[in-house]
């Protein structure tokens, strides 16, 4: 067993090796030839064993796990669909030469911080009662190299530690993209299986209180002959026996529900070898394959063509249309009636790394907002898909939360605008109200104050943490959440694909957490920054006329500049990332602030535009007449 893994660790230091530097002519292989891959835009598909080849064995006779590199065949003209297709490119070739039960989806940038997280994955997984019905065990996404303030809330600990747990306690979380563990046939598109009570129609009331009254027993067998009628009629595959003749052993009872081998492969593409791989629910693969014929059948499933006329990223594997195809994919699930559970170890499970910096952060949030937004208008949006399944009321709801929070952002703009409007004009941005409408009022905020303290209470977060995502909250809810509602109405309704660049315009140095200090400008600073000026002309603004107005205007100045100032503390964080810096704003900053502030004010208060010329008239002969 050392000497092998000897070997596997001298062959991926080899390939880390290789991989630091690419010559300029591309990779050429042994016989002198280029590489195949040279071009990543237009190759063919490649696969290449590094381990386990051949149900290699360790010194104690110990079948060595498999290490297997894919590269899924490319060319110009096809329509890929990037990471969703990607993924449903391994999900055949896993399929195809080991077909477990179970997989485990990790970003590039994440890594195994806990060595138990899968043994309690499959706790749940394999567990008697839910795990025929669960199709997923996400784990919490934890980082690495995020500064100690974690200044623009890329921890996210709000949602991973109070939103998800609470939908662990509906139907289960939302699947994140990331730390995920899966069961195969769910991804297949194949329905849980069902108990008497999930049999019984899902209804609001049902949803919101729980099971209704027992009527009438369901019989256990009719249970067993619809869940049996719905696999053969829509999923079940049917293979040749001549192909795979031990891959059949046991399931001779069922040949007569089979469907056409016509019907099957224009729903999971045409490789007898797979289709018959999908019907095997505890996994593996028949005795007797020849590990070639194996590779050969995987490197078809992963061609360009593959998936054309078939229901891949339509109703099994990862979903296409959104460019957050994961919470599209986990939605599906749930609207068949499994259900997805969210595990917590003390330990992290997985670690990875996040962008820290400002203009990458937002692209980061425009990107998460703006799958939102192509689901929201899509068939698939939670608002109206879905109905005849068996997706609980408060997940449905959860879900309709998930896309629709980038429309948010047009009141959100409004509502940071309005005290520096208040300011320049002297309205109030609340008018008077009577006792009755106050009480209301009151209890509103009262009973939003007492959420907040509830969660913080049954969460476990911090003051800070929870102070973060607010203001984070605003930041992108004045940049990325805008731009991604009309990215995203151009993008669906007219067909217009439109793309913000990030530019590196600075850069600082050398140092920990020195990425979090560079400048990149992109067009998403644009509207928080207007914001930030807006409010701050308007405190200004409001200074000068209580100056020149006398003592009696600062009474209700007071109530004005605090909300502009509550406005410019939430984004405070932003302002600090426009800086560049954290604690050495530029010299020129300052002065160009203490200059545009001063001719603002005198200008105001000799201009003073939102008085009339009568009135100042009339208050010039009152000044002359009192003299």
């Amino acid at each position: 067993m050392k000497r092998e893994y000897e070997e596997f660790k001298v062959r991926i230091n080899a390939l880390v090796a290789k991989a630091q530097k690419a010559p300029e002519e591309g990779w050429t292989m042994q016989d002198g030839t280029s590489w195949p891959g040279n071009n990543p835009r237009d190759h063919p598909g490649m696969i290449q064993v590094f381990l386990g080849h051949s149900g290699g064995l360790d010194v104690d006779g110990n079948e060595l796990p498999r290490l297997v590199y894919v590269s899924r065949e490319k060319r110009l003209g096809f329509q890929h669909h990037k990471k969703a297709g990607a993924m449903n490119a391994l999900i055949r070739v896993s399929a195809v030469l080991t077909n477990g039960a179970y997989l485990l989806n990790v970003d590039c940038d994440h890594y195994f911080n806990n060595s138990k997280a899968l043994r309690e994955a499959m706790c749940f997984m394999m567990d008697p009662t839910l795990g025929k019905k669960t199709c997923y065990v996400q784990f919490p996404q934890r980082f690495d190299g995020i500064d100690v303030h974690d200044r623009y809330a890329n921890r996210n600990i709000v949602f991973f530690d109070i939103n998800l747990k609470g939908l662990d306690g509906i139907q289960g979380p939302v699947y994140v993209g990331t730390g995920c563990c899966f069961n195969r046939q769910a991804l297949y598109g194949y329905d849980p299986v069902l108990t008497e009570a999930d049999m019984q129609p899902n209804i609001i009331i049902k949803s919101c209180c729980g099971s209704r009254k027992k009527g009438k027993g369901i019989n256990k067998s009719y249970i067993d002959k619809k869940r049996a009628l719905k696999r053969t009629e829509s999923t079940l595959p049917i293979f040749n026996a001549e192909d795979i003749e031990e891959g059949v052993e046991g399931y001779e009872a069922e040949r007569s529900f089979l469907l056409s081998q016509k019907r099957l492969e224009k729903r999971f593409g045409q490789s007898p070898i797979f289709i018959a791989s999908t019907f095997m629910e505890q996994g593996g693969i028949p005795a007797s394959t020849n590990p070639a014929s194996l590779l050969q059948e995987a490197i078809h499933v992963i061609s360009c063509g593959y998936e054309d006329k078939t229901e891949w990223g339509k109703e099994i594997g990862w979903i296409y249309g959104s460019v957050t195809e994961d919470i599209l994919t986990g939605f599906k699930m749930h609207a068949r009636g499994w259900i997805s559970i969210y595990c917590m170890p003390p330990r992290p499970a997985f670690k990875g790394s996040a962008p820290i910096n400002l203009s990458d952060r937002l692209n980061q949030v425009l990107r998460w907002a703006l799958g939102s937004i192509e689901i929201l208008l899509s068939r698939h949006c939670p608002i109206w898909y879905g109905y005849k399944g068996r997706l609980k009321l408060l997940e449905r709801i959860a879900y309709i939360n998930t896309i629709v929070y980038p429309i948010t952002s047009i009141p959100l703009i409004a509502y940071c605008v309005l005290p520096a409007i208040c300011l320049l004009t002297g309205k109030f941005i609340i008018p008077e109200i009577s006792n009755y409408a106050g009480m209301w009022f009151i209890l509103l905020f009262a009973s939003i104050f007492a959420t907040g303290i509830l969660e913080l209470k049954w969460s476990g977060i911090g003051i800070e943490d929870w102070w973060r995502n607010e203001q984070f909250w605003v930041i992108g809810g004045t940049s990325a959440h805008l731009f991604a509602v009309f990215q995203g109405l151009l993008k669906v309704l007219a067909g217009i694909d439109t793309n913000f660049t990030v530019t590196s315009k600075a850069s600082d140095d050398e140092g920990d957490f020195a990425e979090l200090y560079v400048f990149k400008w992109t067009s998403l600073l644009v509207p928080p920054t207007t914001v930030l000026v807006i409010n701050m002309v308007g405190i200004v603004a409001g200074v000068s006329y209580a100056i020149n107005s006398g003592y009696q205007s600062w009474g209700p100045l007071f109530g004005k500049l605090f909300f502009s100032f509550w406005v410019i503390v939430h984004l405070y964080p932003f302002l600090k990332g426009l800086l560049g810096r954290q604690n050495r704003t530029p010299t020129i900053v300052i002065v160009w602030s203490i200059l545009l502030a001063s001719i603002f004010s005198l200008l105001w208060v000799r201009i003073d535009p939102f008085t009339s010329s009568s009135q100042k008239a009339a208050a010039v002969g009152q000044c002359g007449i009192n003299c």
